[in-house]
């Protein structure tokens, strides 16, 4: 049994693809790499890889990361920039013994002595959204305008399993700020042996609670990809609550070792692109209805 699932309506063509591949044999990583990859390419999707929108100075920086659930070896991209698909540098950090997680300029250097491509990340459209940004000066940041990590998950024929994770961060961001996405534990966790995690949202939130570890902990006692994911969020937007804070932005899904794949947000709508010993589909969960269904492209046309 193959199966695929991976964050947001922009991920459905890289989910086909990547199910695809899995059909035909591939391992999960194949699977997961080249569904992200697809989502870096397209200018059109403003908060992964190329025409991904700039932070408060104009740059365009990139995280992502990569973990392998047979190995637990993970590796992973920060705050760097020009490089053309930060999901094919991760992957290839991964396995290292040390060196593994790199940021900036070293991250740049890394890429370069890969031979992986490079190019200026920014387009005009995302230029001309940080122009209009920078002069009306937004007092506050919210995630989800603007900013949503592109996460896949995927279990190939022969049992292994495979985490990835890719953004541009939060549009107008600080110089130098890092959010969830590519900090194991928090924006993802994959382990072969119990399932595999991955979160969207507002990186400050969801790495307050360690949200994609503790999901894959829930799978581990025996909770199902839906539940570990309804649990571990219900409990963490309690605690939220009890600080005097609302539930905040945080979308979360799942996979185990079966393939039995699962979400859970907080939101009015979260579409997600999965599929099991099939094409990947899309699909909805909400904070009110959080049993995931079925939904048409146009359903869902208004989310990322």
């Amino acid at each position: 049994m193959y199966a695929l699932i991976g964050t947001w309506r922009m991920c459905l063509d890289g989910a086909r693809r990547g199910t695809e591949l899995l059909r035909d044999g591939a391992d999960a990583g194949d699977a997961v790499e080249r569904a992200i990859l697809t989502v870096e390419d397209e200018p059109g999707y403003t908060s992964v890889g190329y025409g991904g929108l700039p932070d408060r100075s104009g740059h365009v920086m990139l995280d992502a990361a990569y973990m392998d659930g047979r190995t637990l070896r993970m590796g992973g991209v920060i705050s760097a920039e020009n490089i053309r698909n930060p999901i094919a540098l991760a992957r290839k950090l991964c396995g290292l013994e040390t060196n593994c997680l790199l940021a900036g300029r070293g991250a740049e250097q890394a890429a370069v002595s890969f031979g992986l491509p490079m190019r200026d990340m920014r387009t005009e459209a995302s230029m001309a959204k940080w122009r209009r940004a920078v002069a009306e000066q937004p007092e506050k940041l919210s995630a989800y305008q603007g900013h949503d990590t592109v996460c896949v998950l995927a279990l190939d024929e022969a049992g292994g399993m495979a985490a990835g994770t890719s953004t541009s961060g939060l549009f107008m961001k600080a110089p130098g700020r890092v959010g969830d996405s590519p900090l194991i534990g928090s924006g993802f966790y994959c382990d072969a042996s119990c399932g595999a995690a991955a979160a969207t949202g507002l990186g400050e939130d969801i790495m307050r609670g360690c949200l994609s570890y503790e999901v894959v902990s829930l799978m581990k006692r025996g909770a199902s990809p839906a539940d570990a994911c309804r649990e571990a969020l219900e409990t963490f937007a309690g605690r939220k609550k009890s600080l005097g804070e609302d539930a905040g932005s945080i979308s979360l899904i799942a996979l185990s070792p079966s393939g039995e794949y699962g979400a859970a947000t907080t939101l009015k709508l979260f579409p997600f692109a999965a599929g099991r010993g099939e094409a990947a589909k899309l699909y909805a969960v909400s904070a009110a209805k959080p049993q995931y269904k079925a939904v048409s492209p146009e359903e869902v046309e208004n989310e990322p």
